[in-house]
This record gives C-alpha cells, structure tokens and sequence, in this order.
C-alpha cells in the first residue's frame, strides 16, 4: 500500500496485513481524497481505528496539520510507529493504543475538535450509528467539519442531529459516507 498524494507520494505504509486490518482499497481512498481535498490544508485530524495509518498518512501528505490515530491492537500500533518514524511526520501526530470510545471522552475532556474525522472499523463490528452519536454528543467535529466513514452493512441516516450526509457513494460491498458540521 503507498501513499497517493502529497509530500509523501509512492511511500510504502506498512501493515496493512496485521490480523484483524483491512486496508483501503486505493480507488476508495482516492474518491475520499478528491472529496475532501479542499478541506485537508492546515486541518487537525482524527483516524479511529487507525490500522496501517493509511487516511491518517495520506491526510498528513497532502497538508493536515495534525493528527491523531487510534487503534487497541498492540501490533497495528507498533508498526504504525515505526511508519511514523521513517516518514519523520513525528512532530504531526499523536499515537494511542486505546479503545475508540476511551480516546472519544479523552478528546471530549481535553475540548480537541476535529476537522476531519475518519472512521473505518472492522465491518463486523457494525458499530457505525453509535460511533457518530458518540462524535455528536462528546462535540468533537468543528463547524464545517467532516466525518468520513467507510463501512458495509450499517444502516445510516441521512443527517443526525447537526451532522449532514453530504456523499455517499458505494465501492462492491463497502460504502463511504460523508457528513459535514452545519448549524443553520
């Protein structure tokens, strides 16, 4: 898996096949990119269940300037580092080996708010609709800001709350959903 834009174009992300990671497939994260390309400059950014770090990295190369990957498996964290630490975009983020709804109230308590939230757990999981009510009541996404998911069988509404579907595209069996932070 490389990275596909940015200052760190063609660099190989490790990782991706640690037991319990499923990479993103390159087309997908290409549509999510050109979706969000006008949004990652100067952006502090979140990757819950991180994995290799792939939206995270790619985020980081194309101008983010933070950001923060979560993941609870030991392995996945341990070469997420070592990614970090040849790339040298040490001083842009902050890893946690942590459950993702501990990092959400960490990040509530310390007031952070995102400018793009990426999410993509295990599909098993089927934990999509509670995570984004989690985002929504801890207060973690900025005005404007937007919420990135890539899942397969949830069952999403079109908005929650403040939070408005703003694409939704499907990819064979997988679907990405944007929301985007509006207060009318």
């Amino acid at each position: 898996m490389r990275v596909i834009s940015g200052f760190l174009k063609g660099r190989i992300i490790e990782g991706y096949n640690i037991k319990g990671t499923r990479p993103t497939m390159a087309r997908v994260k290409e549509s999510i990119f050109s979706s969000i390309q006008n949004d990652i400059q100067g952006a502090i950014c979140l990757d819950l269940f991180s994995g290799s770090g792939s939206l995270g990295i790619e985020a980081i190369s194309n101008g983010a300037k933070y950001c923060y990957f979560i993941d609870n498996n030991k392995e996945v964290i341990k070469q997420l580092t070592k990614t970090i630490n040849n790339f040298k975009i040490n001083d842009k983020v902050m890893i946690k080996n942590m459950d993702y709804k501990d990092a959400l109230s960490l990040f509530s308590s310390q007031k952070i708010k995102f400018d793009l939230i990426f999410v993509d757990p295990p599909y098993d999981y089927k934990i999509i609709d509670s995570i984004i009510n989690l985002i929504i009541k801890n207060d973690l996404l900025s005005l404007n800001g937007k919420l990135i998911l890539e899942f397969r069988d949830d069952i999403l509404n079109d908005n929650y709350d403040f939070l408005k579907l703003i694409k939704n595209k499907k990819y064979k069996d997988k679907y990405v959903f944007i929301y985007q932070k509006v207060i009318d």
